[in-house]
C-alpha cells in the first residue's frame, strides 16, 4: 500500500509539472508519456480538480492561475523578476553565506551581485549555468536531480544542508498568502526549503513576482512568521499584501525593469 501511494504521488508530482510547463494537457497525451490508462490520468485530473488546482475540459485539463517556468519574456514576468531579484541582490553582504533553493527569481540574484564575496549554497542544479561574478562561491547541496527544474531533493541533499548555517535565505516560491503561508507545487521541494528557513541565523526574503501574492499551492514550505522581507512587483495584489503586511513581514515592491541586462 506504502509503495502504491509513493508511485501515485510520484506520477502525480510529474503531471503538475507539465502543467507547469504548458499550461494544459491532453489525457490520451499523459496517458502515453507516463505509459498508464487514460482511466489513471483522468482520476488523476479529478483529483487536482477537487484541489482546485485545475478545470477540467472534454480530453483534457487546464492548470489554474498558471505558473508558466518558460524563459520567455513575454509570457514569464520577466521583467518583473529581474527587478525583484536586483533588489534583492542589494540585501547581501560581503562574506555572506545564503541559502538559494530552486526558484528562478532566486536565482537570478546571483547575476547581481557585484564585487562581493559570497558563498551561494543550493539545490539548484542550474546555478552552474548562470553568469556570475567569480567572487561568489557556488556550493551545490546534492541529492537527487528532478527535471526539468534541475531541482537536487531528497534524504541526501536534507542531510547536507542541516550539516551548514546561511546568514540569509533567498527563497522564492509558487505562492505566498497571509494564511498559508509559503507554498509549493513541488512536493519533494517541501524539505529542502523548510531546512533553509530553519537553518538560516539572520533576514529570510521570499522573492515573488505578482503571479504568486496570494495565491495557495498544494504544499507548505513554512508559516508566514518565518517571512522577514517579501520583495515583488508593483502589480501584486494590494489586499493581500496588506494580509501578509499585518503579520509582520516587510513588503517591498519594485517596478519591471525596462530591459534585461
Amino acid at each position: 500500500m506504502k509503495r502504491h501511494k509513493s508511485i501515485v504521488d510520484n506520477r502525480r508530482q510529474r503531471i503538475y509539472q507539465i502543467l507547469q510547463e504548458s499550461g494544459t494537457v491532453k489525457v490520451d497525451t499523459l496517458a502515453e508519456q507516463l505509459d498508464v490508462s487514460s482511466l489513471t490520468i483522468r482520476r488523476d485530473l479529478e483529483y487536482f480538480e477537487e484541489q482546485k488546482l485545475v478545470e477540467r475540459f472534454y480530453g483534457g485539463a487546464m492548470l489554474v492561475n498558471q505558473i508558466v517556468v518558460r524563459d520567455d519574456i513575454s509570457k514569464n514576468n520577466a521583467l518583473a523578476k529581474h527587478a525583484i531579484a536586483k533588489k534583492a541582490a542589494e540585501f547581501i553582504e560581503n562574506g555572506d553565506a545564503i541559502f538559494v533553493n530552486t526558484s528562478s527569481t532566486a536565482l537570478l540574484v546571483l547575476h547581481y551581485l557585484k564585487n562581493k564575496r559570497v558563498t551561494v549554497i543550493t539545490n539548484n542544479g542550474k546555478a552552474i549555468f548562470i553568469e556570475k561574478d567569480p567572487a561568489i562561491s557556488v556550493v551545490l547541496s546534492g541529492g537527487e536531480l528532478r527535471e526539468p527544474k534541475e531541482s537536487m531533493v531528497g534524504e541526501f541533499a536534507i542531510n547536507n544542508l542541516s550539516k551548514v548555517t546561511a546568514s540569509k535565505s533567498i527563497l522564492g516560491c509558487s505562492g505566498i498568502s497571509a494564511e498559508a503561508g509559503i507554498t509549493t507545487a513541488v512536493l519533494q521541494e517541501v524539505a529542502v526549503n523548510e531546512i533553509m528557513l530553519t537553518r538560516c541565523t539572520g533576514p529570510r526574503l521570499i522573492l515573488a513576482d505578482h503571479t504568486k501574492i496570494g495565491y495557495e499551492h498544494s504544499f507548505i514550505s513554512g508559516s508566514i512568521d518565518k517571512v522577514t522581507t517579501l520583495i515583488t512587483d508593483t502589480l501584486a495584489n494590494k489586499n493581500a499584501l496588506a494580509e501578509i503586511a499585518a503579520k509582520g513581514v516587510r513588503i517591498i515592491q519594485v517596478e519591471p525593469l525596462k530591459s534585461i541586462d
